[in-house]
C-alpha cells in the first residue's frame, strides 16, 4: 500500500490525502453514536487542539517553504508570502459575507451569517460553517504535494504527508462539533452523522484543485501555499478560538492550543 502511494502523481497522491483528511472527519462525527451526553469541556479542549494545529501547520508546513521557494526571485522573498497570506485571509473574509452559515458554538438562528440565512435549515447552516473552514485545509494539502512536482528542495513527500495527517487529526473534532450539536437538538445519531461528516466532503474537490494549480503554475506555487496559510490563520481567529473559550474553559482551550502546536511543530520538524 505504502509503495503504490509513493509511485502515484502529486494530483493522486493528494486525492488520497484528502480522503483521509475527509475521513478524519467522519470519524469524529461518528462518535454521536458512541456518547449520550455533550460533554462541553471536551469540546473545547478538542477545538483548541485543533486551533494550535492549524496555526502550527500554517507555518510550519506552509509560510517557512512558501519563503524558501521565493528565495532567488526577482522580487523581495517576504512579497509572495505577504500578498498570499493576505489573500487568503481576504478570501475567507469575503466568502464569509456572502455563504449562508450557523458557527457550532451559536446558541441562535440569528447568530447566522451570510446571504438569506434565515431560507437554510440549522443543520445546513451547520454543515455550510465548517465547509467554508475545510476549503483552505483542503488547498493546503492539495498545494502541499503539488509543490513535489516542482522539484523544490523545500518540498518533501513527508512534509506533504506530515502536512495531511495534521490536518486529519484538526478534523476530528470539527466532525464532531457538527454531529453533536444535531444530536443534542433532537436528531437521529444517523442523520447527526451523516451532517457531520458532509462537512469534509470539500477537502478532497479543493485538494485536487489545489494540486493542479500548481503543478499547471508552478510561480503560483509560494503564492498558494501562503494563500492556505492565511485562510486557515483567519479560520483560528475568526471562529476556533473564540468558539473554544466562550464557555469558560478558556484555561483548559488555551494548554489544549500549546499542545496542538507542539505536537504539530514536532511532527513538521521531525518528519518534514
Amino acid at each position: 500500500m505504502v509503495d503504490y502511494f509513493l509511485n502515484l502523481d502529486p494530483v493522486a497522491q493528494a486525492a488520497l490525502a484528502t480522503l483521509f483528511t475527509w475521513g478524519m472527519t467522519a470519524l469524529g462525527a461518528a462518535l454521536v453514536f458512541a456518547t449520550k451526553g455533550f460533554n462541553q469541556r471536551f469540546m473545547d479542549s478538542m477545538l483548541g487542539f485543533a486551533g494550535g494545529v492549524m496555526i502550527a501547520a500554517s507555518f510550519w508546513s506552509l509560510l517557512s517553504p512558501a519563503l524558501d521557494m521565493a528565495e532567488g526571485g526577482p522580487i523581495p522573498v517576504w512579497v509572495p508570502a505577504a500578498v498570499g497570506f493576505i489573500l487568503g485571509g481576504v478570501f475567507l473574509w469575503i466568502s464569509d459575507k456572502i455563504l449562508p452559515h450557523l458557527h457550532p458554538s451559536s446558541s441562535s438562528m440569528n447568530e447566522a451569517e451570510g446571504i438569506n440565512p434565515g431560507s437554510k435549515k440549522r443543520s445546513t447552516l451547520l454543515v455550510l460553517a465548517i465547509t467554508l473552514h475545510n476549503i483552505p485545509e483542503g488547498l493546503a494539502v492539495g498545494v502541499a504535494f503539488g509543490a513535489i512536482a516542482a522539484d523544490l528542495p523545500s518540498a518533501s513527500l513527508a512534509g506533504a504527508i506530515t502536512l495531511a495527517v495534521g490536518i486529519g487529526i484538526q478534523n476530528f473534532p470539527e466532525g464532531l462539533a457538527v454531529s453533536m450539536p444535531l444530536r443534542r437538538e433532537g436528531m437521529s445519531r444517523r442523520k447527526s452523522f451523516m451532517y457531520g461528516q458532509a462537512s469534509g466532503m470539500v477537502e478532497p474537490i479543493a485538494g485536487i484543485i489545489g494540486a493542479l494549480a500548481v503543478t499547471l503554475i508552478q510561480p503560483l506555487l509560494p503564492y498558494a501555499l501562503s494563500f492556505a496559510a492565511g485562510a486557515m490563520i483567519f479560520v483560528v481567529a475568526e471562529e476556533v478560538i473564540p468558539g473554544s473559550q466562550e464557555n469558560g474553559n478558556k484555561d483548559l482551550a488555551s494548554m489544549s492550543l500549546m499542545i496542538g502546536f507542539t505536537i504539530m511543530m514536532i511532527l513538521d520538524v521531525a518528519l518534514g
